[in-house]
């Protein structure tokens, strides 16, 4: 068959994302704070954007550039949410099946905001009474604290040298994590010297750093206590006997009495296994939900956003149409028009977003009604195709909305994820149970036990056979490792031994 150029012509479908749809798809998957720093990053780039946040203080406007909040055509997301607003139960906003793939290049990374007014020195709002108060404190590193003490102790600069390369091999908990060897090798001297110099910095604040495992760390730790004795030593030797609670193992090597040893084993409690983290200075974020759920007088769940969490922006379009009167040229004309469209898109896409994610919400809630009223325990079997084909959406759509969106209820704040469950089959061919409340039936069961009646992973699997739960041993032990539950071997040696360790 020779072969010659040709033309073919032929029919094929085809699904071109355009950059709204993009848009679209990436804002339904952003978190709250991720999607404020967006909405920000937007406001800047577009002069027809604005915020509507009434807590800011702005400066006056003249008539011409009255928000366009004031006007019926006004297009503003705080409104869009209202109840009145939401779409036909048959609506599926923002429903594609498509992969929402990101390179890093398409991250917004919005720099905060000062909503305060500046200071003489270019600074915040310091009017307020409580600025000392909302001030975070500056932290020493753990890297300062430990090169100021070397800088001190170390009085020769090749010394100095290996002492900042034993700073740099340091992990979180302070432990170095770099063999001497290699340290020696990159530094071009013997490892008898920086041995020498590791001697040293172990004697450094806090004690237990540049330990290399977790005994050297508690010996360090014991011998500046002056209790790093022969029977310490031993114990040190043998802490995976500790972990297990195997009393006459250690007795025997310790050798010493019950009495000593429960005495030693308090003195190693009172050590700090992981010294360097007293410098981990990391601001827990507490978290802001997404969606807020209230039971209502007639016994009913009211579900609402939370609209703390929504950007308010505002299309100016009086704006829109005072620019765009002024425009000379194609070039500015088109600028404009871009705009105007972009703002649109923007505003109706976090419209969609909001209702979207209350949908999906309101539904969950419906289908775990057991777990807000009763209990962990009653936690159903869901999955994502149960709401998907609820409401009228993909899978996909689902999974996007429940992806770092939280949710207030009676029983805490949970992520949307969380309702999302396997199902393990029921022994009598009734209603599947939830892999999360079985594994609540599991722990209830185990921190029941009594010191001489220790459950093994065939007994707990005979007594949810006999409420029903089809289940195997391995799967017991699997839940049970998973929530970090030792064996049955493990806790009747805890129970039974003296020790409080």
């Amino acid at each position: 068959m020779a072969l010659t150029p040709r033309l073919d012509l032929r029919h094929s479908q085809s699904l071109v994302m355009t950059p709204q749809l993009q848009q679209a798809i990436k804002l339904l998957q952003l978190s709250n704070m991720e999607l404020t720093a967006y909405v920000e990053s937007e406001i800047e780039q577009n002069p027809l954007l604005e915020r509507d946040d009434a807590n800011s203080e702005q400066a006056p406007r003249d008539d011409d550039a009255t928000p366009v909040s004031d006007q019926p055509d006004a297009l503003d997301t705080a409104k869009l949410t209202a109840a009145e607003t939401l779409p036909a139960e048959d609506a599926a906003p923002l429903d594609t099946d498509f992969e929402n793939v990101w390179s890093d290049e398409t991250r917004i990374d919005a720099a905060p905001t000062n909503a305060g007014g500046q200071g003489a020195g270019g600074g915040g709002d310091f009017s307020g009474d409580n600025f000392l108060e909302q001030t975070v404190a500056e932290s020493v590193s753990l890297r300062d604290h430990l090169t100021a003490q070397l800088n001190l102790a170390v009085a020769e600069s090749s010394a100095r040298l290996i002492g900042l390369s034993l700073i740099d091999a340091l992990d979180e908990s302070g432990y170095l994590t770099v063999p001497l060897s290699a340290i020696a090798a990159q530094l071009g001297c013997t490892q008898e010297t920086v041995e020498a110099t590791l001697v040293t910095m172990q004697t450094f604040d806090p004690l237990g750093v540049f330990a290399r495992d977790l005994a050297e760390c508690l010996a360090i730790q014991l011998r500046d206590k002056d209790r790093f004795d022969p029977a310490m030593q031993a114990l040190l030797e043998n802490l995976e006997l500790l972990a297990k609670r195997d009393v006459p193992s250690l007795l025997r090597l310790c050798g010493v009495d019950a009495e000593d040893l429960t005495d030693m084993v308090f003195e190693i409690r009172e050590l700090n296994p992981k010294p360097a983290l007293i410098f981990s200075h990391e601001l827990a974020q507490p978290v802001v939900p997404d969606i807020t759920m209230a039971l209502r007088p007639d016994g009913a769940w009211l579900v609402e956003l939370n609209t703390e969490t929504l950007p308010k922006v505002l299309l100016n379009q009086r704006y829109y149409k005072e620019v765009s009167g002024k425009a000379r040229g194609k070039a500015e004309r088109e600028y404009v028009s871009e705009q105007f469209q972009s703002a649109s898109w923007l505003v109706r896409s976090l419209h969609q977003r909001a209702t979207t994610i209350l949908k999906v919400a309101t539904e969950i809630v419906r289908q775990q009604q057991d777990f807000f009223t009763k209990g962990v325990q009653h936690l159903r079997p869901l999955v994502l195709r149960d709401i998907a084909e609820a409401i009228g959406m993909h899978e996909s759509t689902v999974s996007r909305v429940t992806t770092n969106k939280f949710i207030a209820t009676p029983r805490g704040i949970f992520e949307l994820k969380y309702f999302f469950t396997a199902a393990i089959a029921s022994r009598d061919g009734g209603a599947a149970h939830s892999a999360e409340a079985v594994r609540q039936r599991i722990r209830i069961m185990i921190e029941a036990e009594r010191p001489g009646a220790v459950l093994s992973d065939d007994q707990i699997v005979s007594a949810l056979s006999a409420d029903g739960v089809h289940i195997a041993r391995r799967t017991v032990a699997k839940y049970r490792e998973a929530m970090h539950i030792p064996s049955s071997v493990q806790r009747r040696r805890e129970k039974s031994s003296k020790l409080a360790i």
